[in-house]
């Protein structure tokens, strides 16, 4: 199949496949005599496995640094990584301190903001509509 027609049974768009062949994710796909990509049925579901992984958390160099080792995922998409020891969890386990590191600082970020507000917590007021106008009007 075509470029157009992978990336939308992948559920992407064709800029995506070309990201993904030209980061390593995705092997570059035989062409047809006018040079078009032609995909596979196992491309499309290498490139499911992708999205699966980019949607996880992962970013495109967490999943590159493990390309190699995407078809396992493509074979048995069901399968955890604690079914493949040392296959994918230390791009997991890097991954996961990343976030917790980028959650601890945003809740010092906003335990700051909401001293600076005097304590208010701001969020109280989200659904309560536009703020007045000056004046009480």
């Amino acid at each position: 199949m075509r470029i157009g027609e992978a990336a939308a049974a992948a559920g992407t768009t064709p800029r995506a496949l070309r990201l993904y062949e030209a980061r390593g994710l995705l092997r570059p796909p035989p062409r047809t005599g006018s040079g078009q990509r032609e995909y596979a049925p196992a491309d499309v579901a290498r490139v499911r496995v992708i999205r699966n992984l980019l949607a996880l958390g992962l970013t495109l160099e967490d999943v590159r640094r493990r390309a190699h080792r995407l078809d396992l995922l493509v074979q048995d998409p069901a399968g955890s990584c604690d079914s493949r020891p040392g296959e994918f969890n230390g791009v997991v386990a890097d991954r996961l301190a990343t976030l917790d590191a980028e959650i601890a600082r945003l809740t010092h970020l906003r335990r700051s903001l909401a001293a600076a507000a005097g304590g208010q917590d701001v969020t109280e007021h989200r659904t309560a509509g536009p703020c007045p106008a000056p004046g009480g009007r």
